[in-house]
């Protein structure tokens, strides 16, 4: 909890003098009373109090002043909400490496599935695009919100032989490119623009990496990417074991060197929460929303039960 005007805090110094004063007052009446030696004369000089009850109520009308005070420095609470609008482009590998079983049922199946929630996760209003990429990098949909036709392209994606990373990236970046033009010519404003990149090995055609990053930074469009399999994965080609596993540092520096998030994910399970928190990070915002208004109710319902608890138990008003 934030508050946006916490000067106001200040002010609860004058409810903590009251609640002295309160404290400085019954300590003088016990004074007083002790001072009579007559027990019994006392009781018929001092009509008989409320005891610890009145002490309640105090403490009640107390406790909704300073709750009152602390309303008026207004404190907020960062709550999420759906972002108005956003680009994203999944890049998804289909290289041949996707056969690989160290991850149920495939590393491809799995993607898949993963990859259909993601869809899901993201709120309606963000565009979504999909680019797969093995050999070479294919926009298989144009930035949209008609989640089915990312879906559908999802379901009928195919295996194919090398791993080109880097065109991976070039090839979603013109894609956001061609999207963000189309807006300025309907004069819109261009919203912000991420590319989540998924790969289970190493680059083996295509740009370098390392110019990727550059043109992502040059377009200010972060690359997250997720390193997806295991070290132990293996192909069998033509009756031979090949191994393939992820190449996670070149991972880690695209998205570190771009502004993006770094993930890694050896399961189903894994790679779904990968994707979850990723929907959650660009399909959503945390802003400051106004609670002060619960203080006012709650200091209001404190300080009248104080005022009803004095008069019922002692007749008075405090």
């Amino acid at each position: 909890m934030t508050f946006q005007s916490p000067w106001w805090l200040f002010a609860l110094l004058a409810v903590v003098a009251v609640v002295a004063l309160y404290v400085v007052l019954q300590l003088r009446r016990a004074r007083y009373a002790a001072r009579f030696t007559n027990v019994a004369l006392l009781g018929t000089l001092v009509p008989k109090r409320a005891g610890w009850r009145r002490h309640v109520a105090f403490g009640l009308v107390a406790l909704g002043l300073g709750v009152l005070v602390v309303s008026l420095a207004q404190p907020s609470t960062e709550v999420r909400v759906p972002r108005e609008r956003a680009t994203v482009i999944m890049a998804v590998d289909v290289s041949l490496s996707m056969r690989a079983t160290d991850v149920e049922p495939d590393r491809f199946e799995a993607m898949q599935q993963a990859a259909q929630e993601f869809v899901e996760v993201l709120p309606e209003r963000i565009n979504l695009g999909l680019v797969s990429f093995a050999g070479t990098a294919t926009t298989l949909v144009t930035p949209t919100t008609e989640r089915e036709e990312v879906a559908t392209a999802i379901r009928n994606l195919e295996l194919a032989e090398a791993t080109a990373i880097g065109d991976a990236v070039f090839t979603s970046l013109t894609a956001i490119t061609n999207f963000q033009a189309s807006l300025e010519a309907q004069g819109e404003e261009l919203p912000p623009a991420r590319i989540v990149l998924l790969s289970d090995g190493y680059s083996t055609v295509g740009r370098d990496e390392t110019q990727a990053i550059d043109a992502a930074n040059a377009a200010q469009v972060p690359v997250s990417t997720i390193a997806f399999g295991t070290d132990y994965g293996t192909l069998d080609l033509n009756g031979e074991r090949v191994p393939v596993p992820v190449d996670r540092a070149t991972l880690e520096q695209i998205a570190d060197e771009t502004g993006g998030s770094y993930s890694e994910a050896a399961t189903v399970a894994e790679l779904e929460e990968v994707y979850e928190d990723l929907g959650s990070q660009i399909g959503y915002t945390t802003e400051p929303q106004d609670i002060s208004p619960w203080f006012v109710r709650g200091g209001l319902l404190f300080a009248v039960l104080g005022v009803i608890a004095s008069l019922l138990w002692t007749n008075r008003l405090l």
